[in-house]
């Protein structure tokens, strides 16, 4: 995961570059990579790829094709990205623009694994804490993941709180061990 970050980053950087101070410039291109993202990842063209035989050319026109208009930047990069044998990393050049986003417009991806499902109130005193602690806007993804029992699990960038009942019996059990 780690050499595909790094050989995304650069991309991921230049786009943003590309987009500038411009928030109109930034969702489009949100927009553009998600869609290029979700093509390349079609199990059906996966394979293609990174099959010798197919060229770079072949490659940028099915994306194109598949991806509909993205305008003559996003054509720009699908067509660099081929060439350089890149379109796999399209996912995580994508993941990695929307973190240089986020970051520049003062906000912060807030995973939250729940036990069950949140109610709209119990997410909104989640957002306006966790806002408070970090000092930036949230943006709440949820998630249930019933392996949890109770609780939940918060991931925003590095920082994970984990205050699961899983989480807990697991440090209890390492405690009594040890």
């Amino acid at each position: 995961m780690a050499e595909r970050s790094t050989l995304a980053r650069p991309y991921a950087r230049a786009v943003f570059e590309m987009a500038g101070d411009n928030a109109s410039e930034r969702q489009a291109w949100s927009e553009r990579l998600a869609r290029i993202a979700e093509v390349v990842q079609v199990p059906q063209l996966h394979s293609l790829l990174s099959h010798p035989s197919v060229s770079a050319e072949q490659l940028s026109d099915i994306v194109l094709e598949a991806a509909g208009d993205l305008g003559e930047p996003g054509r720009n990069l699908v067509r660099l990205l081929a060439d350089n044998r890149r379109l796999q990393l399209a996912p995580e050049i994508a993941r990695l623009y929307e973190q240089l986003r986020a970051e520049a417009e003062g906000v912060v991806e807030v995973e939250v694994l729940a036990a069950q499902e949140l109610e709209q109130a119990q997410q909104d005193r989640l957002a306006e804490a966790l806002r408070k602690r970090l000092g930036r806007d949230v943006r709440l993804q949820t998630r249930v993941d019933e392996s949890l029992i109770g609780g939940a699990v918060i991931r925003a960038g590095d920082t994970t709180i984990d205050g699961s009942v899983r989480g807990q019996l697991d440090r209890l059990s390492s405690a009594l061990v040890h």
